[in-house]
């Protein structure tokens, strides 16, 4: 297994922790559903990294193919699964926006607007990479995407 695995599987228990952490179960809150399906969405997209760097250091050849097929079978649908996560981010902020207003001394509010506009370059650089691809957008788009999923880290731990 790859470190991006272990990475994003951790990502995912934080981020219900921190959810079970404020009484989601028992009190249902719109916001944060919006925001979990958000980042299970961005974690679907993100894991195909953990296998295309599993598929790079790999020395067996079978477990290349095994990751190189079940990467093939995601290609159709990774623009999708980033566009609705971003659809259901926004929503989650628009939602805490009218909720608890935007200020600038709350470092929770400010960290998830920085997270979600990373989402928003990472969406807009995936489909221009669609559209016209070259070597310099496929960086971006990945470094861009390295650079929003340490921002959503950040935004969780907050």
């Amino acid at each position: 297994m790859n470190i991006w695995f272990y990475f994003n599987f951790g990502l995912l228990s934080l981020a219900i922790w921190n959810i079970s952490r404020k009484n989601f179960f028992t009190h249902f809150q719109l916001s944060l559903l919006l925001g979990l399906i958000g980042l299970l969405f961005t974690l679907f997209n993100w894991t195909r990294h953990a296998m295309y760097s599993t598929i790079r250091e790999s020395d067996d050849r079978q477990r290349k193919i095994k990751y190189a097929k079940l990467s093939k079978k995601a290609i159709p649908i990774h623009k999708w699964t980033g566009t609705a996560a971003l659809v259901f981010i926004m929503a989650h902020g628009i939602i805490n926006w009218q909720t608890y207003q935007l200020s600038v001394y709350q470092a929770k509010i400010i960290s998830g607007f920085v997270a979600g506009t990373a989402l928003l370059a990472v969406v807009i650089i995936g489909w221009m990479r669609h559209l016209w691809p070259t070597l310099r957008k496929r960086y971006l788009h990945l470094y861009s995407a390295m650079a929003m999923v340490f921002l959503v880290l950040i935004h969780i731990f907050l």
